[in-house]
């Protein structure tokens, strides 16, 4: 099992941050250019009719916007509007994948955390995962410093 954390401030509201985290245009923003993921065509709001513990769909994570190289079934946990999301699904790679990302409002803007577990179908693989779980993380919160700015010093 791998697990680890990261998390930005950021100049905008939490509020703002949320719209962006539940909806497949902003999703795939923070990906772009090296992956993006696949959504229901009627999709634009990822939890609008969650339900805890069903499967909502399927979405293939696909390389240079091209390549699928995985999926991901999935699945919200808990909702809590605005404020957090946990996603626990499973992917082709991944008996367990667990993705929470939480809103905080801060005097200048919000902090974004997300959290991350995983849980490999091939164990060896672990240490390999694990190095780009934390890069696609990385770069996702790059992007997300870029598209919405940071306060002063952090």
């Amino acid at each position: 099992m791998g697990e680890f954390e990261r998390s930005s401030e950021l100049c905008v509201s939490a509020e703002e941050a949320w719209a962006q985290a539940i909806d497949p245009v902003g999703v795939n923003r923070e990906f772009l250019p090296f992956l993006r993921m696949t959504f229901p065509a009627n999709a634009t709001d990822l939890v609008d009719r969650w339900q805890p513990g069903v499967k909502q769909f399927r979405s293939w994570i696909l390389l240079f916007s091209i390549l699928p190289v995985e999926y991901d079934d999935v699945v919200f946990e808990e909702v809590e509007p605005g404020r957090r999301f946990l996603e626990r699904s499973s992917m082709l790679s991944q008996r367990v994948w667990e993705h929470e990302r939480i809103f905080e409002p801060t005097a200048t803007g919000c902090r974004v955390t997300d959290r991350i577990r995983f849980v490999p179908r091939i164990a060896w693989l672990d240490a390999i995962q694990g190095l780009l779980f934390r890069a696609t993380f990385f770069w996702r919160h790059h992007r997300l410093r870029r598209m919405h700015g940071t306060p002063e010093g952090s």
